[in-house]
């Protein structure tokens, strides 16, 4: 328990990481078919969407280096055809630490210009005090983009669209058009409390916004793949929503009373969903405290 502890405080991926598997070896590579087309990967890190077909293969994130052979071998079972694209959601390194392994075999890596930054130069995640290294060249974007970029590949219109300060500066969601298909990146944490990255100038009403932006596109027949947790839909998704709408008033109510760090802890003012929501990689407590810091610097 203490070692886990220190993972937690030290490491926020490297909890991720060890969640379930304490040994990189013994990490399987599950593979969900989300649509004719579409998949879904998971291992440990970010979850990996795909879009296999004649024109090749498309990969949203690339989750840890150690794993990219069993994630190469996954995906050989669905395709014969190369990686053409590698989109990253975002910039953290559950879902970058691969891109140098895949950026060796000539795929084209394409994310919001502020990922490309991020990655370009050592990163400090405050919340876990955790610095990140640059990746080297080869593991950078080489396609960037401002608002928007356009997929047509596999019979598939995929759109990716930036979301300005949610969970870090560089989030981006993909549409799959056609499959009704929603990768939301690290926005979307299902089945447990997220982490909004103050020092990215994550946001939780930006957060909120990007969820409902995706809520205004999405039906009750779409399929959503989250940045974590398990396949999901546009009911879940609400869910998370709706929660974090309520979390987000109850803190800066807390705040504008002028209640310390200290205080509001005591105070449990999240005890109602930490049953549901705090079993996962973020102890109640620390979801707190990381949540307080996010919501003070935003005000």
């Amino acid at each position: 328990m203490k070692l886990l502890k220190v993972f937690f405080a030290l490491a926020f991926f490297t909890t991720i990481l060890f969640a379930h598997n304490h040994d990189k070896k013994e990490v399987v590579i599950t593979t969900t078919k989300v649509a004719n087309g579409i998949y879904m990967l998971q291992g440990q890190g970010g979850n990996i969407g795909l879009s296999v077909g004649e024109d090749g293969v498309l990969m949203i994130d690339s989750q840890f280096a150690p794993l990219t052979k069993k994630i190469k071998g996954a995906i050989s079972k669905l395709s014969q055809k190369d990686i053409k694209y590698l989109v990253n959601t975002h910039w953290h390194y559950d879902h970058t630490n691969g891109n140098e392994n895949i950026g060796k075999d000539k795929v084209t890596i394409v994310a919001h210009e502020n990922v490309k930054k991020r990655l370009s130069e050592d990163s400090f995640i405050k919340a876990f005090n955790k610095t990140v290294p640059a990746l080297s060249k080869v593991g950078l974007p080489t396609v960037t983009f401002n608002d928007k970029i356009e997929f047509s590949m596999n019979n598939e219109n995929i759109e990716v669209i930036y979301q300005n300060n949610a969970h870090t500066d560089g989030d981006s969601i993909i549409f799959f058009k056609n499959a009704n298909v929603v990768h939301t990146g690290d926005i979307y944490f299902n089945g447990f409390y997220p982490f909004i990255d103050e020092s990215s100038k994550g946001d939780v009403d930006g957060v909120i916004k990007a969820a409902e932006y995706i809520l205004s596109r999405i039906d009750d027949n779409t399929k959503v793949i989250p940045g974590h947790g398990k396949l999901s839909n546009k009911k879940e998704l609400t869910y998370y929503k709706d929660t974090l709408i309520e979390l987000n008033k109850r803190m800066k109510k807390l705040i504008s009373e002028g209640k310390t760090l200290e205080e509001i802890v005591a105070l449990k003012p999240f005890a109602d969903y930490d049953k549901k929501l705090g079993g996962g990689f973020l102890p109640p407590e620390k979801f707190l405290k990381i949540f307080y810091g996010v919501v003070k610097a935003n005000q």
